[in-house]
């Protein structure tokens, strides 16, 4: 079902809800890949919700080829990611609490593109030199970036 928030929203308006969303770090030679989004003008990882029936892997190719046209190759599980630090306001009101499933790339298909409804600009980013406009969705999971390159595990937060 697509669109399946848009219509919870016509159920419960700007209400906080759960969204379980995905997201995706793009590392390429100690750098990674931000986007500015368009509706906060922020730094963000690339992903978004999932709708009804997909698998987070559907999720996470669906959303890398709307947004900057890529197929990712052999994703990592980095992180998930939940509680009171993923909770988010949209500038229109809506209220989120995003269950968050963070993948690492280091491989993907495609010529980077970003699309111009959602994302500003795309930006390759050193983890020594980050912007400090970063949307507090993905704060917590780039900031666990070095930890996860020096032994692979999986954080849980």
């Amino acid at each position: 079902m697509a669109n399946y928030i848009k219509d919870i929203r016509k159920k419960v308006g700007h209400d906080a809800v759960f969204m379980p969303g995905v997201g995706a770090v793009i590392y390429e030679n100690g750098k990674i890949l931000l986007q500015k989004r368009q509706d906060d003008g922020k730094w963000a990882t690339h992903g978004g919700a999932m709708e009804l029936g997909e698998t987070y892997l559907q999720t996470l190719e669906r959303e890398l080829k709307e947004e900057i046209n890529i197929k990712p190759i052999n994703p990592q599980l980095l992180g998930i990611y939940s509680g009171e630090k993923t909770y988010h306001e949209y500038p229109n009101k809506d209220k989120v609490y995003v269950v968050l499933t963070l993948f690492f790339i280091e491989k993907y298909e495609g010529t980077l593109k970003e699309d111009n409804d959602e994302v500003l600009e795309l930006r390759w980013f050193d983890l020594d030199e980050l912007p400090k406009n970063i949307s507090n969705l993905d704060f917590e999971g780039i900031k666990d970036i070095k930890k996860f390159l020096q032994n692979r595990e999986v954080m849980i937060n």
